[in-house]
């Protein structure tokens, strides 16, 4: 059956910034497809709580507090997924984010932090996964990059050249380990998580999904879904490559224009 290539028995993922939004609707998608998950966040009660929901669909979670900026806390990550679950198979670096910042406003240090933040911890958790990869089955790297890292809007000089770099990691990473080790990305566009939800609402909402050719904004379960195929056997053929899930965006469709000066 072709909806067996989507399932993941028997594997083991690691999803970073798994306790809200993108990454939590990504780590209940791999426990239902069959994965145990390793979860890592930095609130451990928001951790807790989706260990209790992937474990009332039969699978293991390991909830694991963790700052991403701490690369201390990432290999430890990598050691009690690999001895607690018995071995790493998947790995989504979901953990990121910056916020908009006008340039003549942004410091060198908040620049620099962009990077560390949004492609510094993602290799960083790669690099220490891959040789569990290597010596089991393989693996796949998902990495949860942007629309703004190839679209352009003011304001979004720092997290969109982030983003863009974390892009092409990913093909870097994919050449370098294929066949064992897909890379692949997401390039992720405006997604109406709790996060957002806070502030995108009513008239600015309405604008937004009118920029938007699919006529709404994204939800956790579309991302989720990409992020599924991209680790499971069904890409079995795809590596290095940057997946646009966006509803059709060719342009930016943040109506909130951030004066440059």
């Amino acid at each position: 059956m072709i909806l067996d290539l989507f399932k993941l028995d028997g594997r083991v993922a690691i999803v970073t910034g798994a306790g809200k939004g993108i990454g939590r609707g990504i780590a209940k998608a791999y426990a239902e497809a069959g994965a145990d998950v390793a979860v890592a966040a930095r609130t451990e009660s928001d951790l807790e709580s989706l260990a209790e929901e992937i474990r009332s669909l039969g699978r293991r979670a390991l909830p694991i507090p963790t700052d991403v900026l701490e690369t201390d806390q990432l290999d430890a990550l990598v050691e009690r997924t690999a001895k607690e679950l018995g071995r790493i198979d998947v790995v989504v670096n979901n953990a990121g984010g910056t916020a908009p910042t006008p340039l003549l406003q942004q410091s060198d240090e908040a620049f620099e932090a962009a990077f560390r933040f949004n492609v510094g911890t993602a290799r960083h958790l790669s690099k220490q996964a891959i040789p569990h990869m290597l010596d089991g089955d393989g693996g796949a790297i998902v990495n949860i990059s942007s629309g703004l890292g190839h679209l352009v809007d003011s304001g979004f000089t720092a997290y969109g050249t982030a983003k863009a770099a974390l892009s092409h990691l990913t093909r870097l990473m994919a050449c370098e380990f294929a066949p064992r080790v897909r890379v692949n990305a997401l390039a992720v566009g405006a997604t109406l998580t709790d996060a957002l939800g806070l502030f995108v609402k009513g008239e600015l909402k309405e604008q937004m999904e009118a920029m938007t050719p699919m006529g709404r904004l994204g939800s956790t379960e579309d991302i989720a879904a990409a992020a599924l195929y991209l680790a499971s056997p069904a890409a079995g053929w795809v590596t290095g490559k940057v997946f646009e899930v966006d509803g059709g965006t060719v342009d930016s469709n943040w109506p909130l224009k951030i004066p440059g000066y």
